[in-house]
């Protein structure tokens, strides 16, 4: 990979991992303050937190893969 293309990877990886944390801090939110009244909202935000996560894990492989 070009210097570029590390730092574009780089820059999403990081990215992904502020959307994560964004995404868990919503989960943790809706447990401690809204269960069990908002039960209903909880498989969504659990969807959402999963999927920021799993973005997040594939980047960081990609990341480190290119790392040698």
């Amino acid at each position: 990979m070009a210097p570029e293309e590390l730092e574009q990877l780089n820059k999403e990886v990081k990215r992904a991992k502020r959307i994560a944390a964004e995404k868990a801090g919503e989960l943790h939110d809706l447990v401690e303050d809204g269960l069990p009244e908002a039960y209903g909202d909880l498989l969504a935000c659990a969807q959402r937190c999963y999927d920021a996560c799993a973005q997040w894990a594939e980047l960081q492989a990609r990341w480190r893969a290119s790392q040698g």
